[in-house]
């Protein structure tokens, strides 16, 4: 038992961070306090009304805390703790992805195109934008109202002539001298101002010019200025959703039980440029503003280079501790930012549309929660499970004609899809096209070696008939573990067609064909599915690579240079793949022994 009385003797009222640990040595929960010694206390009472408290309380086998110089810097520290320990009784945001944005860059001649990660290059940011898809959409709208490269600089440097970006009039070609270097940079100044929002600016410039090129007589330049304009009115009036406000976040939340959505929108440059839902992990019992605040303090507080904290958050209720919130999000950001609670205007119009989408989601994410666990009971009543399933495995096995076999294992958890748990195993040694042989090899990469007991699944699907389940049933004879996987094969219907699958039972050596809306059915086709998705993107990878990867790649002695030396002297791969030993010897570098070793590797001797 912990010692609290004696422990709460020690701890001082001042600010700082707690971490509380179980009997193994686990973090189990990571806090902050103004004042330390309030905070801890509250915790031993003996009245103690949260379920979810008492159950914290109950496995803290110690309690270590840091002191710090206000409460500004214990939040910052607590979230990097949380970030770093994981504890199973905080709201967790797991959201590590980078955030994409339109680049700009400081050439001669700018590129336009998507940029993800630390903001090094060169250049005007515009963004952050949600996802990759909201900055491809508008990549695709600016080239076709400014014509600005979106090429990588390899490919322009090298160009003599123009590419097909010049003949479909998405690109102006100043790689090759078809725009002047004045004009082409007018073009980016617009493209830079339209990505900042002002978009009747743009216009009004372009109408001037129109109007200038007409009264010169530069009809056809007057009519390029006319199709952008009216490209630019198309936009407009696409983008109803726009406003007053340059940027802010608005944050619509929905709890239910232990299912949080968190929905924001992100308006940026007086638009919105998307939005993005979030699924915290929610300890039992844990109350609404905790979530939130702890939702808050996790995004903004990431520490993502490439993430762009506004100047306003609006959310939809008061948070625990705001002043502090705000002062630690404000030192992150490095200016000042404020939470607002918006009751009418345009940001409560935000706010409402944050709302409802979180809403949505959550009721989403519900039904599909439902309908699993449906699917789930299924199956556990069809096979005649004494517990409930808690984990199964799903292996697959894909190649073409015998090259770049590669087998696939996916996990589902006790809700769906576990993806961090997947592997893909690269198929070595074996004939190629023998399936057998590459089960066999999948499932002792995977089983051979495993420690972890909490890792043993109930139940192991093997894609294929009873000849690849044997094999499964060989690899598990000598099992060492108490707990035994049940092995299930999945069997192709005729014509492969779905819901003509046959499930082979191993133990009982029963076949099972089950009515096409058997929930148990559709799990085992959802899982079985996903194996073999996941098995033909990584084959489709591998050969991909196999195709594009050069024959001087595998040759010992030849790197880099001796490699491009090869190339540059002898005209390319062609060139080198017909030369002779003599001529692979006249290139500099290449001695005698080596122009053997790539005469006989280009010709597979």
């Amino acid at each position: 038992m912990f010692d609290a009385k004696t422990f709460l003797a020690r701890v001082p009222q001042q600010p700082g961070v707690y971490r509380m640990f179980n009997q193994a040595g686990t973090v189990i929960y990571v806090g902050k306090a103004k004042d330390l010694k309030k905070r801890l206390s509250s915790y031993f009472r003996l009245q103690v009304d949260s379920i979810k408290t008492r159950a914290l309380v109950s496995q803290i086998a110690n309690v270590e805390f840091i002191l710090t110089h206000s409460e500004t810097e214990a939040l910052i520290l607590e979230n990097n703790l949380i970030k770093q320990h994981l504890p199973k009784y905080n709201v967790l945001l797991r959201d590590d992805k980078s955030y994409p944005y339109i680049l700009i860059t400081d050439h001669k001649h700018p590129r336009i195109s998507s940029h993800r990660g630390p903001r090094k290059l060169a250049g005007q940011y515009f963004g952050p934008y949600p996802n990759a898809g909201a900055v491809w959409q508008s990549l695709k709208t600016l080239q076709k109202i400014f014509p600005i490269r979106q090429c990588e600089d390899g490919f322009y440097r090298a160009r003599t002539r123009p590419c097909l970006q010049y003949q479909l009039k998405l690109c102006s070609a100043p790689c090759v001298g078809k725009i002047s270097d004045a004009d082409y940079a007018e073009q980016v100044r617009l493209a830079a101002l339209f990505l900042a929002g002002k978009n009747q600016q743009v216009i009004d410039d372009l109408v001037q010019k129109m109007a200038a090129a007409s009264d010169s007589w530069q009809f056809e330049a007057a009519a390029t200025y006319r199709d952008q304009i009216s490209a630019l009115r198309r936009v407009q009036e696409q983008q109803h959703v726009s406003g007053e406000h340059e940027e802010l976040d608005a944050i619509g939340f929905s709890l239910q039980g232990q299912t949080a959505v968190v929905h924001v929108l992100f308006i940026r440059d007086r638009k919105i440029l998307g939005s993005k839902s979030f699924y915290p992990k929610v300890p039992p019992e844990t109350d609404a503003s905790e979530v939130l605040a702890a939702f808050v303090l996790q995004f903004y507080l990431s520490g993502h280079s490439d993430q762009h904290i506004p100047t306003e958050i609006v959310l939809p209720q008061a948070l625990n501790d705001e002043d502090a919130v705000a002062a630690a999000i404000s030192k992150m950001a490095e200016q000042k930012v404020r939470f607002t609670y918006a009751k009418r205007g345009e940001k409560a119009q935000y706010l409402a549309l944050a709302q409802k989408n979180a809403e949505i989601a959550l009721d989403s994410r519900q039904s599909l929660a439902q309908k699993m666990r449906l699917r789930y009971a299924s199956l556990q009543q069809l096979l005649s499970l004494a517990e409930p399933i808690s984990r199964m495995e799903c292996f697959d096995i894909s190649h073409t004609m015998g090259q770049a076999t590669i087998a696939s294992c996916v996990v589902f958890d006790g809700e769906g899809p576990f993806k961090q748990e997947y592997r893909r195993y690269n198929i070595t040694g074996i004939t190629g096209g023998d399936d057998y042989a590459a089960m066999r090899f999948a499932l002792d990469k995977r089983y051979s070696k495993l420690t972890d007991t909490s890792k043993i699944p109930d139940i192991v699907f093997i894609d294929g008939g009873l000849g690849q389940l044997n094999i499964a049933l060989e690899q598990f004879k000598d099992w060492p573990h108490a707990k035994k996987p049940l092995l299930i094969g999945v069997a192709k219907g005729e014509g492969r067609k779905a819901g003509l699958e046959t499930l082979i039972l191993w133990d009982s050596g029963r076949s099972l064909n089950l009515p096409e809306d058997t929930p148990a059915l559709h799990l085992v086709q959802q899982i079985r599915d996903e194996a073999h998705r996941f098995a033909i993107t990584g084959h489709r990878n591998k050969r991909g690579k196999a195709l594009i990867k050069s024959p001087l790649e595998n040759i010992a002695g030849v790197g880099e240079k001796r490699r491009q030396a090869l190339l540059q002297y002898l005209g390319g791969l062609q060139g080198v793949m017909k030369a002779s030993v003599a001529e692979l010897c006249t290139v500099p570098g290449i001695s005698k022994q080596q122009a053997e070793k790539i005469y006989q590797a280009c010709h597979n001797k």
